[in-house]
């Protein structure tokens, strides 16, 4: 134990003494093709992408809360049960990896799981391809792919409209663009505790997280059914090792963890201090780092 923190304290030094890597979300989405967003955002909304036209990309990303569903397992066609907790959609485009195993790499490739996952969409893509070509989908996706409704031009357009997703305008947002007042004095501290108890050693770049793979229960056996990047990799080596996630609009965004086994905030603060970073979770503490936390709630742009 002693040699784990030790190891780790040399690690988060280092990140702390020469780079976070964070920086705010920029103001504005310039590389997209808006046709291409227009038709990404209904489809988005559309449940005929479903096997029985029921589930549509919102139902488990919902965008006037948090990007995700609020669920601890989301709720998929015929009303069947999901096993891991929903991501956010909002600044997923900033991940290196998609879905909590990283087994998409990029937004285009997330895509392709629901519709085909037989407990989130139950559909299948010659079938939507065909459903699609007797709707009015037919002329939309004619007028913006010169090869009208293909497999890769579904995810295509729905990629590059996540890819919208972002929310520039938060507390902390403003405090790293200049203003220093955009952050009161216990959400500065808890920034402070942020950084030095070593919880900037996962949560770093421009989403705050979702830069790299880390052992979910560093210091203590976090009892993970899920085996992490082990279902991709299939090696031992990779057990319990999940994609870090975002912590941007993290308040909006309960239950938490990729189980969900936390509904607040105090809570996965106070276990990943413990089982995560070895650290002793004070009171005073976890309510100053959930202070800065909120100050990550941003607005969708417009």
């Amino acid at each position: 134990m002693l040699m784990k923190k030790a190891i780790f304290s040399i690690f988060v030094v280092s990140i702390f003494l020469f780079a976070d890597g964070i920086t705010p979300i920029p103001l504005k989405v310039t590389d997209v093709n808006p046709k291409k967003v227009s038709l990404g955002h209904k489809l988005f909304f559309d449940p005929i992408l479903s096997r029985n036209d029921t589930v549509a990309c919102v139902n488990c990303h919902i965008l006037s809360d948090g990007g995700d569903d609020n669920r601890r397992f989301s709720i998929g066609i015929d009303g069947q049960l999901g096993n891991i907790n929903s991501p956010t959609v909002y600044n997923a485009r900033y991940n290196f990896a998609q879905f909590w195993n990283g087994r998409a790499k990029s937004l285009k490739e997330q895509a392709f799981g629901p519709i085909e996952n037989p407990i989130e969409m139950g559909n299948n893509f010659p079938n939507l391809i065909k459903t699609l070509k007797k709707s009015s989908y037919k002329q939309e996706f004619n007028a913006v792919y010169k090869d009208g409704i293909t497999k890769q031009n579904i995810v295509d357009a729905i990629a590059e409209y996540e890819k919208t997703l972002i929310t520039p305008n938060s507390p902390f947002d403003k405090y790293l663009r200049g203003d220093k007042d955009a952050l009161n004095s216990v959400q500065k501290e808890g920034y402070e505790l942020f950084k030095s108890k070593g919880c900037i050693s996962c949560h770093n770049g421009i989403n705050i997280g979702g830069n790299l793979y880390a052992k979910f229960g560093v210091f203590e056996d976090a009892k993970s059914k899920s085996l992490g990047r082990y279902e991709v990799t299939k090696n031992k080596l990779d057990k319990y090792f999940f994609k870090v996630p975002t912590l941007r609009n993290i308040a909006r965004t309960s239950p938490y963890l990729h189980d969900g086994r936390y509904n607040t905030l105090d809570g996965v603060v106070r276990f990943m201090l413990e089982h995560q970073l070895g650290r002793k979770a004070k009171k005073s503490d976890v309510h100053k780092i959930v202070a800065f936390l909120l100050s990550l709630n941003g607005k969708l742009t417009k």
